[in-house]
């Protein structure tokens, strides 16, 4: 009787540890930088770890087109969330140990 109140003890402690470290990982991530590219670097984004652009350079190449412009910078913010998806999803993989949990982040 007393060895599953120890084991429900030790899981609310990893919980506990767990949730810890998740705070410290999304404040990390949040202060990360994502690049992003488009048409071989004419295009480029750099996000934050919160999803938030920080700075876009275009080469003024690429102004004469508007419908490639918007085709290139679309790409490069998506090539940059990808990075940044990515990054987020090794962090948790590192934290959980492989263990799918849903809504963890």
């Amino acid at each position: 009787m007393f060895g599953n109140l120890a084991e429900m003890a030790g899981l609310m402690k990893k919980a506990k540890d767990l949730q810890g470290n998740l705070k410290n990982i999304k404040a990390e991530l949040a202060e990360a930088e994502f690049t992003g590219e488009a048409g071989s670097g004419r295009v480029k984004v750099i996000i934050s770890g919160d999803m938030r652009i920080k700075k876009l350079t275009v080469n003024p190449d690429c102004t004469r087109d508007v419908t490639t412009l918007e085709n290139l910078i679309a790409t490069a913010i998506n090539n940059a969330l990808d990075n940044a998806k990515l990054k987020t999803q090794e962090k948790m993989t590192e934290l959980t140990g492989g263990l799918n949990i849903p809504g963890l982040f």
